[in-house]
C-alpha cells in the first residue's frame, strides 16, 4: 500500500497543472558476478558464489525548476526508498539547500563497480552516504554543511547530543585538473554503567584528478579518528572508538587510492585502481587493514547503455589473526541510463 501511494504521488505531482519544469531519469543497473570468498582458515574452504541480480541502487528521480530561486531534486532506489530529497534557495551570492543528498565529503574517484559501484569507498575512499542536512554553497566552491548527528546506531544508552555534525570543503577546477578538500567534526556524550564517554570524531581528507589527454589520473586520502562513530561506510574494518571502564578509546584510521585511466575510444575507456584503508584503537597494537585492486572497462554500447566488465580482488588483514581473508571477483556491471 505504501508504494501504491509513492507511485500515486509521483504521477501527481508530475501533471501539467504543476507551474515547475520536471525533468525525470532513471537508471537500471544489474550486476552479474562470480565471486569467490577464501576465509584463509586451515579447516574452511573457499565458497564460490554467482551474483545475478538487480542493483540495489537502480534509481528513479527528478531535477525540479520551480523558477530562477527556487528548485530542488527526488532520487528513489528500486525499492522506492529515498535517495535523495531536496529544496534549493538561489539567493545570488549562492545557494542554500535543505533536505537529504550527498555530504560535502563525497568524492567519486573510483569507478570500481563491484559490489553495487563499490567505488573503492570504505577502502581507501572516505564515504557517509545521503544525509539530512542544511547546506550553504557559494560559487567560489566553498560550502558548508550542518548535518544529522549520526546516533541511531548507538542503543538505548542516555545520551546527549548538543551540536550537528559539522562538514565543509572546497573545490578547486580547471580544464586539466581537478581538487577537492574537505574537513568534519562530530560529537556527543553517552552514559554506560554511570561512566560519561565523551565520543569525539573527525575527518579531513583531499582528492585531485588530473588529464593528460586520454589519460586520467585520480588521487585521494583521508585521515580521521572515531570515523566509524562520525558515520563512516565501513564495509570490511571497524572504526569505531572503544571504551575502557573509566574512559574513551579512540580509533585511529587513515586511507587512501589511486586510480588511473586511459580513453582508448568514444566507446572504450580502461581503468585500474587501488584502495587501502586501516584502523588502530588507542592501548591497541591490532592493526586492522583492507585492500582492494581491479581492472575494468566501460564499453558503450550506445548512448545511454553501456557495460562495465571487471576483475578484482579484495583482502582483509589483522595483527592479532594470522588469517587473511581474500574475495576474488569476476563479471560485469550492464547499465542503461533513461
Amino acid at each position: 500500500m505504501k508504494k501504491l501511494f509513492i507511485i500515486f504521488a509521483i504521477l501527481c505531482l508530475a501533471t501539467p497543472a504543476m507551474a515547475a519544469d520536471w525533468n525525470f531519469y532513471g537508471s537500471a543497473r544489474f550486476a552479474t558476478f562470480w565471486i569467490d570468498d577464501d576465509p584463509d582458515e586451515a579447516d574452511v574452504s573457499s565458497d564460490t558464489d554467482l551474483q545475478w541480480a538487480q542493483q540495489g541502487n537502480s534509481r528513479i528521480g527528478a531535477n525540479v525548476k520551480f523558477n530562477d530561486e527556487i528548485g530542488g531534486r527526488f532520487e528513489m532506489s528500486d525499492s522506492f526508498g529515498k535517495r535523495m530529497l531536496y529544496g534549493t534557495y538561489n539567493f545570488g551570492a549562492g545557494k542554500l539547500l535543505i533536505g537529504q543528498t550527498y555530504a560535502p565529503s563525497a568524492i567519486f574517484a573510483s569507478n570500481s563497480v563491484f559490489d553495487g559501484d563499490g567505488d573503492l569507498l570504505g577502502i581507501g575512499e572516505f564515504y557517509e552516504g545521503r544525509l539530512p542536512m542544511i547546506h550553504v554553497g557559494f560559487g567560489g566552491g566553498f560550502e558548508l554543511a550542518l548535518i544529522k548527528p549520526d546516533v541511531d546506531g548507538v542503543g538505548d544508552q542516555d545520551l546527549d547530543v548538543n551540536i550537528p555534525k559539522i562538514e565543509a570543503a572546497y573545490t578547486f577546477k580547471t580544464d586539466m585538473f581537478n581538487m577537492k578538500g574537505f574537513a568534519g567534526y562530530h560529537t556527543y556524550e553517552i552514559t554506560q554503567a554511570g561512566v560519561n564517554y565523551d565520543v569525539d570524531s573527525y575527518v579531513v581528507g583531499i582528492g585531485a584528478g588530473m588529464n593528460f589527454g586520454p589519460v586520467f589520473v585520480n588521487l585521494g586520502a583521508h585521515i580521521g579518528q572515531n570515523l566509524g562513530n562520525y558515520g563512516a561506510y565501513q564495509p570490511y574494518i571497524d572504526q569505531d572508538a572503544g571504551f575502557t571502564a573509566t574512559d574513551t578509546l579512540d580509533n585511529d584510521a587513515f586511507g587512501w587510492l589511486a586510480v588511473v585511466g586511459f580513453n582508448v575510444s568514444e566507446m572504450i575507456t580502461l581503468e585500474a585502481g587501488y584502495g587501502y584503508e586501516e584502523a588502530e584503537l588507542d592501548n591497541s597494537n591490532n592493526k586492522q587493514d583492507a585492500q582492494q585492486i581491479y581492472l575494468n572497462a566501460t564499453i558503450n554500447i550506445t548512448k545511454g547503455f553501456f557495460i562495465v566488465p571487471e576483475i578484482g580482488m579484495i583482502t582483509i588483514s589483522e595483527d592479532a589473526s594470522p588469517e587473511e581473508p581474500e574475495r576474488f571477483y569476476a563479471g560485469a556491471k550492464w547499465q542503461i541510463n533513461f
